[in-house]
C-alpha cells in the first residue's frame, strides 16, 4: 500500500475547464505560471463529468463538456515536464447546477425509483476509467471522490470501489470529504490518505483543527487538505466556501485568509499540505487580477504569501 511521505505544496489546476480548453498554448502557459507563481511541488488535475440531476443514475463521462482523455493525458504530461507530482481528480457534478453533495437516493430500494446500485455502477465505471489513466501515466495520487456528502454513508459501496481501484492503480488513493465531514466517513481505513476541503473561517482554524486531529490520530493515516482557499472578495474570509457571496474584489481579504490558515496549520505536524483551490486552464490577463474576485491567486496579494509558505515548508522537509 502506497503512503504519503512528503509535504504537499499543491494547487488544483483546470477544474472549470471544458472540452477544448486544455491541450492549448494558453493552458500550458497557465500551468507554467501556476508553478512559478506559487512554488508548488504538486498539482491536482481536476475536471468534471456531469449527470443530469442529483437523482440521475448515469454519468456520461465520455461526452462533452467533459475534457477528452487526450486532454487529460496532455495535462498530466505537462505537469510532469514541470516537475510537479500529480493527483488525478475526476469529479462528478450535476448539469442542472445542484451541488454534488446532494446526490442521494433512498436507502432501501423502491420500485420505479432511482437506486444507489444503479448510480454506483455508473460511478464505478467513471472512476475506474480514470484510475487506469492515472496508473498508465504514473500519477502519484488518485482521488476517488469529492465532497459527496450524501454518499458518504454508503460504506459498503465505497469499500467495493476502493478494492476495484486497487486492482488497476498502485499509487496513493484518497477521498476528498467535504468541510466539517471528516468524522463522518467510516471507511478511512481502506484509503492511504485522509483529505478534506479546508474552507473554514479565518478566525476558526484552531477550533476546526482541534476537531479534525482526533480523526486523523484514530486512523493513523496521513492527512492533507485536498482543497483549501478563499475568493479575493470582500467578506469571503468568513465564509470561504461560498463562491457566490456578494462583495467587491478584495485582494487583502484573500491574503489574510491564507495567512491565518497557514499560521494555524504549520503548528500541526499532522497537516501534511494543501491542494489550494484553484487555478484555471484559461487564465485571466495579469492586468485584470485586481478586478478578479475568484479563488485564483494569480497577480494577487496572496500569491507571494503562498509561495513563501510553500517554498519554506517544502525546503525545510527535504
Amino acid at each position: 500500500m502506497s503512503r504519503l511521505n512528503e509535504y504537499i505544496g499543491g494547487v488544483t489546476w483546470g477544474f472549470m475547464g471544458k472540452r477544448g480548453t486544455w491541450a492549448t498554448k494558453a493552458a500550458g502557459t497557465s500551468m507554467e505560471l501556476m508553478k512559478s507563481v506559487t512554488g508548488a511541488n504538486w498539482t491536482a488535475i481536476a475536471f468534471s463529468a456531469f449527470q443530469a440531476t442529483a437523482q440521475s443514475t448515469n454519468i456520461p463521462y465520455q461526452e462533452a463538456p467533459t475534457v477528452t482523455d487526450d486532454e487529460v493525458l496532455w495535462a498530466i504530461r505537462k505537469a510532469k515536464t514541470l516537475g510537479l507530482k500529480v493527483c488525478l481528480k475526476p469529479i462528478v457534478n450535476c448539469a442542472d447546477g445542484t451541488w454534488r453533495a446532494h446526490i442521494n437516493f433512498f436507502d432501501k430500494d423502491v420500485p420505479c425509483e432511482p437506486k444507489w446500485s444503479d448510480w454506483f455502477r455508473s460511478y464505478n465505471a467513471f472512476i475506474l476509467h480514470y484510475a487506469r489513466i492515472a496508473e498508465e501515466t504514473g500519477c502519484e495520487m488518485f482521488c476517488i471522490g469529492c465532497e459527496m456528502v450524501q454518499t458518504d454513508r454508503r460504506e459498503a459501496e465505497w469499500r467495493t470501489l476502493i478494492a476495484e481501484v486497487r486492482k488497476v492503480y498502485t499509487g496513493v488513493i484518497t477521498y476528498n470529504c467535504d468541510k466539517y465531514q471528516e468524522a463522518n466517513v467510516t471507511w478511512w481505513d481502506a484509503l492511504d490518505v485522509i483529505s478534506s476541503s479546508g474552507y473554514y473561517p479565518e478566525t476558526d482554524w484552531e477550533a476546526q483543527l482541534d476537531r479534525i486531529e482526533p480523526v486523523v490520530q484514530a486512523h493513523g493515516k496521513p492527512f492533507f487538505f485536498m482543497e483549501a482557499g478563499c475568493p479575493s472578495r470582500s467578506g469571503s474570509a468568513a465564509i470561504p466556501n461560498d463562491w457566490s457571496l456578494p462583495g467587491g474584489p478584495d485582494q487583502e481579504e484573500q491574503s489574510r485568509f491564507y495567512q491565518a490558515m497557514f499560521s494555524a496549520c504549520q503548528k500541526r505536524s499532522w497537516v501534511q499540505g494543501f491542494m489550494l483551490w484553484d487555478w484555471p486552464a484559461e487564465l485571466y490577463p495579469l492586468e485584470e487580477a485586481a478586478a478578479n474576485d475568484d479563488y485564483c491567486m494569480y497577480g494577487k496579494a496572496s500569491a507571494p504569501v503562498i509561495k513563501h509558505f510553500f517554498t519554506t515548508t517544502i525546503n525545510s522537509q527535504e
